[in-house]
């Protein structure tokens, strides 16, 4: 085969080393004019790949002046041991806050709780002190105190709901209603917080009528599950302050509801280990729920044996037991609200405890579970 057969001068085409190694030059081939170049179709260039010949070559031998030089190919190493080296690592720049992984493995961590233990406890103890102090003062005094905490309550609850989901319960007729509502349960008893309560419905339906209709239907549904929610439960509070041991009937449900949830919160911490219910509340164990029943019933006998006018240990343990049932539920059904909302706490009123709604979430629920449970067992009062 002549030149004339690669359709262009040597080199142009074939981007590889030519001639070959260890050949000498090609003689050259014969010119060509420009009628001739019409006829020649040019070769595509080509990526520098060894062909067949010099592959086995090379399985046979590196060239004398490659193995002299000590060059590789650019299709990987020379030798098959010479692996490339891995480069070191670069040092972080001053003030890069990228964790750097670190070659001792960190010591296990000690369980620890997940809130301020400290202001928890200072908070719990002012508020502890507030509320005995107005309780066995003056009644009037601590329906007071009830109607601030549903009315901060409902501020927070409504809040969060326009913050996260552009619900727009109307807040004046809520705290209104909800204080009247329990100001009304004290004063008239149960059917005075019966009337309040719709009452307080039926001025969230008018309220919300001065703005635009879109939403009014999400908006008059959550104002009114907020008014059942937070001053109707806490209604059945003033209620149990009515009877005639109605300070201790109050300071047993109080006492009751603390225990049982420093009861769930202290055995589930230490020997919790099977969820009670991990897509709601992934704290909450079943240890812990069987502490707070342990520790309720404990005191409920204490309590209704010692406190409660014509009250047996007995009947005691039964109340603790649905305390610690109820207060759990409610914990519950917070937690699915603050999940739902996609928070943690509702307020931040409270330091080491969140807000008065975070204080408010066992004890809602378990009041009418007391007040009717005392009513069976020793009547009203």
């Amino acid at each position: 085969m002549n030149d004339s057969s690669w359709g262009a001068p040597h080199g142009a085409g074939y981007a590889g080393a030519w001639p070959p190694p260890d050949q000498g030059p090609l003689p050259a081939g014969p010119a060509y004019d420009g009628r001739d170049a019409q006829q020649t179709r040019p070769m595509l260039i080509v990526p520098d790949l060894p062909d067949a010949g010099r592959d086995a070559e090379d399985h046979r031998g590196e060239h004398r002046e490659d193995r002299d030089q000590g060059a590789a190919r650019p299709g990987g190493p020379l030798f098959r041991d010479e692996m490339p080296q891995e480069p070191m690592p670069t040092p972080p720049p001053p003030g890069d806050p990228t964790p750097q992984p670190s070659a001792r493995p960190e010591p296990p961590q000690k369980k620890r709780a997940g809130r301020d233990l400290r202001a928890a406890i200072g908070v719990g103890v002012g508020l502890g002190a507030v509320i005995v102090v107005s309780l066995f003062l003056v009644k009037a005094v601590f329906v007071g105190v009830i109607a601030v905490a549903v009315v901060v309550g409902l501020w927070e609850l409504t809040s969060r709901l326009e913050e996260r989901k552009q619900i727009k319960a109307p807040l004046v007729p809520l705290a209104v209603g909800g204080a009247a509502m329990v100001v009304a349960g004290y004063v008239r008893g149960a059917e005075g917080a019966w009337v309040a309560m719709a009452l307080t419905a039926l001025a969230v339906l008018v309220w919300r009528m001065t703005e635009r209709p879109e939403g009014y239907l999400r908006d008059v549904t959550a104002g009114v599950f907020a008014a059942f929610y937070v001053p109707f439960l806490a209604t059945f509070v003033a209620l149990m302050l009515t009877a005639d041991d109605g300070p201790e009937r109050v300071l047993t449900f109080l006492l009751l509801t603390v225990v049982s949830d420093t009861g769930a919160y202290a055995v589930g911490w230490r020997f919790g280990k099977h969820k009670l219910a991990p897509r709601i509340s992934p704290g909450k164990t079943r240890e812990g729920l069987l502490g707070a029943v342990s520790f309720a019933m404990a005191a409920g006998a204490l309590c209704m044996q010692f406190l409660i006018d014509d009250g047996t240990w007995w009947q005691g343990l039964l109340l603790g037991l649905a305390v610690a049932v109820s207060a759990t539920l409610g914990d519950l059904g917070e937690s699915m609200i603050k999940r739902d909302l996609g928070i943690k706490d509702m307020g931040t009123l409270l330091p080491g405890h969140g807000g008065i709604m975070d204080r408010l979430d066992s004890l809602l629920p378990t009041a009418p579970v007391v007040w009717l449970l005392l009513v069976v067992f020793v009547g009203s009062g």
